[in-house]
This record gives structure tokens, sequence and C-alpha cells, in this order.
């Protein structure tokens, strides 16, 4: 495999500099660096992605045939390292990460032609209808019901903890379409707009104030079965491939660059002439750069790791983003002035603290996580 030393590489990774370098407004990159989580401001984020689409670059993982890059794995890494070491705004992952893989491998030709460029372009925000009142971490115990009438699903019920639901124009939504047999063989994956009647959205204020989440309540809400996704009571399986996604991705790239941030803010306060401050933010480094080393190894492929390498990424990458969250808010515990005024990692840190809390639950809980490695482990070793 190519290496990131080679000069294709370093050719594309200077390619990249100048492009970010170029692109990026002040006001872009100031959005990106104070936001709280990955999900941005829509201001911030459609901005960017209409640039990036423009470029053709809005998706470097989207096979080429609907309007990937295509990247092979290390230019996609690089491309990861500098879009994060530049603060350049994140993407909301909804559309472009999590439903657009499983549209391009369940959806129908008519689905995969209308959605797809649309996700592309920024045109569509998407929410994800998954959680419920009782149903958090066992999402096989979801009550929507979803009852076929003709053409059209009728839903009643609700979902929760839906995050950007206030913005978002689409919802890709588990549903409960038969109770009979076991809990995960009655749900169907539906695709549906948020503007059909019966449709209300309640906000949900974190303790920071931000309104990030809401619950979506459904009242009699017609679905055409046109927008099912895969086989009506076969929603489970279509759930479960897009989690690989979810679960997977790059995290080292973002941790090295908030890590400089927080850096920043060290310096900024005296912090790091404390006993033992200066190791403890290196130990996170060498946390940061082990972890790159695991995201390195998986662009090769083929070894035994692979099967639980999304599991160990997942684990390692939200505890140690929760562990430089803490750092974050202890050095900004020592700022006396306007946070307006603050290095970015302390104006943001006590509402990246709170968000980040629940990174180590949602896509599957870090136990689960490692249940999940040690049964692949035991598996292997039988």
């Amino acid at each position: 495999m190519e290496s990131l030393n080679s000069a294709d590489a370093r050719a594309f990774r200077d390619e990249v500099r100048t492009f970010l370098s170029e692109k990026l407004t002040p006001e872009l990159r100031r959005g990106a660096r104070r936001g709280t989580s990955v999900f941005l401001h829509p201001d911030v984020a459609d901005a960017w992605q209409r640039i990036l689409h423009a470029q053709g670059w809005a998706a470097p993982d989207w096979p080429v045939e609907y309007g990937g890059t295509g990247w092979n794995e290390i230019q996609r890494y690089i491309w990861a390292e500098e879009y994060a070491r530049a603060h350049a705004p994140g993407l909301s992952p909804m559309g472009l990460k999590m439903v657009a893989p499983v549209i391009m491998h369940y959806g129908s030709p008519e689905q995969k032609a209308t959605l797809l460029p649309r996700i592309l372009s920024g045109e569509d925000r998407w929410c994800q209808g998954y959680s419920e009142p009782g149903s958090g971490s066992d999402l096989a115990s979801l009550k929507l019901r979803a009852v076929r009438d003709g053409d059209d699903y009728v839903l009643n019920g609700s979902k929760i903890w839906t995050t950007h639901a206030h913005f978002a124009n689409r919802m890709f939504c588990l549903v409960r379409t038969s109770t009979e047999g076991r809990p995960q063989t009655g749900i169907t994956f539906l695709l549906l707009e948020m503007n059909t009647p019966g449709i209300t959205v309640s906000p949900i204020h974190t303790l920071a104030g931000e309104h990030e989440f809401n619950q979506v309540f459904f009242d009699d809400v017609r679905v055409p079965v046109s927008g099912r996704l895969g086989e009506e009571n076969d929603g489970w399986t279509v759930a479960k491939h897009l989690l690989t996604f979810e679960r997977s991705g790059r995290y080292a790239p973002g941790l090295a660059a908030f890590l400089d941030m927080v850096r920043e803010a060290a310096e900024a306060t005296g912090w790091l002439s404390h006993d033992g401050n200066r190791e403890r933010l290196a130990r996170e480094a060498i946390a940061v750069d082990a972890l790159r080393a695991i995201e390195l190894a998986g662009l090769e492929g083929g070894g035994p790791a692979d099967a639980v390498r999304p599991s160990m990424l997942k684990v390692l990458g939200t505890e140690a983003s929760q562990r430089i969250d803490l750092l974050a808010l202890e050095i900004a515990a020592g700022w006396e002035g306007d946070l307006e005024d603050a290095p970015d990692a302390i104006a943001i840190a006590m509402p990246k603290y709170l968000n980040n809390r629940a990174a180590s639950i949602y896509a599957g809980s870090n136990e689960i996580q490692r249940d999940l490695i040690a049964r692949v482990v035991v598996d292997q070793a039988a």
C-alpha cells in the first residue's frame, strides 16, 4: 500500500492544504473551533458543504458512481488529517455517512437517483429516528407503530433524542410493523419527510443550554410504502448495516486537532507550569498517536483485528475524547476573563464536556463494544 510519505501522498497533501487555506474563511474556522459536537449549526456546516460540493470533495468515502472522489485509503486519511488540522467545519453525518450508505446498499433505483444527489449537495438534511422513551440502547424494544393502510404506513408514537430534527427535512426511522416473534423481526426501516402532517418536533435543551435534541411525535402520520428501505419487518438488518458506519471512522485526526487547541489554552493560562500537567497532556498525545497507528493499520485490512476494529476505535476514540475534555474543563476553571475572548478550548469546555458524556453510550455503548470484542476473540481462539 502507498505510504503516507510517498511522493504522491505528499503532493496530494499539498493540494489539500492549498485548497483548505484558500477556501476556509475565518468565520468558517471559528464556527468549527467553537463547535461543541459533531453537529454544527447549519449556517456553518451547509455553507462549507456547498464549497466542498462545488469542488467535488463533499463525500470522499462514497463510490465514484454516486459522486465520490475516487481517492484511495491513504488519500482519505490525509484528507481527514488536514481537514482536522485546518479546523474545517464538520458536515452532518446523518446524511453523508449514515443513511447514504444504506440507500446505496438497500435502496431502489428510484430512491438512489432521487435521494443521493440531494444528500451530496446538502439540499436535504436528515435526522435519525431510532431512540424512544424507554427504548434507547435496547433498540429492539421500540414501539412506534406503523400500520399498513393501502399504499401507506400510518405511524403513531414518538422518537426522542432526535438530533437536529428541528433543522431536518427528512428522517430515517425504525418503526414497529409486527409484534410477532422476536422483537428484532418486527421492525421496518422507513424514509420520511419531516413536513408530513401529524409530525410535531418538541425541543429538548441540554444542561449546557443548547438546543441539539428533540422529541418527535407522530399522530396518524402517513408515510408511503415507497419510502421503505429494504423489506417489511427486516429493518433490523438495514439498521445493523448502518451502525457499522456510525461506529467506524477516523478519531485520531479530530482528537489531535482538539488537543492542539487544549495545548493553546494551557499555555495561555499558565496551566502547564503546574506539577505534572505537562506530563498529563503528553500522555493524551501518546494515546492519540497510538489510536492513529491502529487506524493506519486498518487501512491495509485483511488482519484478524478487522472484525473488531470498529468497536476498538469506538471505545478508544470516545474515551480519549472524554479524557481530553476533562483536561479542557480543568484549564477553563482557571480562566477569569470573558468567555467570548477566551481561547476556543476554554470557551467551549463545559458544553463540549457535557455533550461528549454521551459518546460512550450512543452507537452502542462502550460496554457492549467490549462484549463484542471479547466474543470475537473467544470465537477466533476456539
